[in-house]
Parts: C-alpha cells; structure tokens; sequence
C-alpha cells in the first residue's frame, strides 16, 4: 500500500510543482516580485491544499477501500509537498527594513531564494496536510 501511496503522491506533486514553476512565472512577471508576497497570502496554501485533497481523496476510495489512518494521510501529504506588501506589513516590520530587503533583492543569491522559497512551501504545505489528514482520515468500520 505504501508503494502505490507514494506513486499518487508523486503524479500530484509532479503536477503541482510544474503548477506552482507556471504561477511564480506569471506572477513575477505581471506584477509584484511574488517572492515579497506575504506567505500568508500566498497561492501555495490553495494549490498544496486542493492536490493533497485529491491525493489522499484518490488513494482513500479506490487503493485503501475506503479507509485512511491519519499516518497514511500524513505520508502521501508530505510526499506532495515538494514587490508590493500590505501597508500593514510595512508598518509591523518597519519601513527601513523593506527597504534594505528590497533594495538588496537584486544581490540575493538564486540559492538564498530557492532555500527560503523550499521551506516556506514546506511549512505550508505540513499545515495544510495536518488540516486535510484529519479531515480526510476514515477508520474501518468493526
């Protein structure tokens, strides 16, 4: 069950993360650097949220008959997951320090904002997981 737990898990992160590649290109190139898009309104939570669903949906009703342990939910989660700020924001951090931090986006190393991009989406896509898990989990009936 593991196996093929993993091979979904994989079609929909594949899926997800050619997704997510399209989205930060547009994104960067219609508007706002989507790398200074607050990570709490950012378009991972929606995409990691619907291709988790999908995947745990998928492997719940036609692999496992019927029934996800919240073990499971969590595993084929995990395996998914792969320039303007609100006024609110600039004020809470301080207006000198979105400034330094825009000004020195263009000297930020390409590894600097693949790391710190990675570990958002893997902060949140384990929350979205956690919520969907126990959403999703079934038992088997005695």
């Amino acid at each position: 069950m593991t196996k093929r737990l993993l091979i979904i898990s994989a079609r929909y992160g594949a899926i997800a993360g050619v997704l997510a590649f399209i989205l930060l290109i547009v994104l960067y190139h219609l508007g706002p650097h989507p790398l200074l898009t607050s990570p709490f309104l950012d378009f991972r939570i929606l995409l990691f949220g619907i291709f988790v669903f999908f995947t745990l949906k998928e492997f719940r009703d036609f692999n496992n008959n019927g029934v996800l342990h919240f073990s499971q939910a969590m595993f084929g989660g995990l395996s998914v997951v792969l320039k303007s700020f609100p006024k609110e924001d600039i004020s809470r951090i301080g207006k000198e320090i979105y400034e330094r931090n825009l000004a020195a986006l263009p000297a930020t190393n390409v590894f600097d904002l693949i790391q710190t991009y990675f570990m958002q989406g893997i902060v949140i896509g384990f929350f979205v997981n956690i919520i969907l898990s126990v959403i999703l989990r079934r038992q088997p009936k005695p």
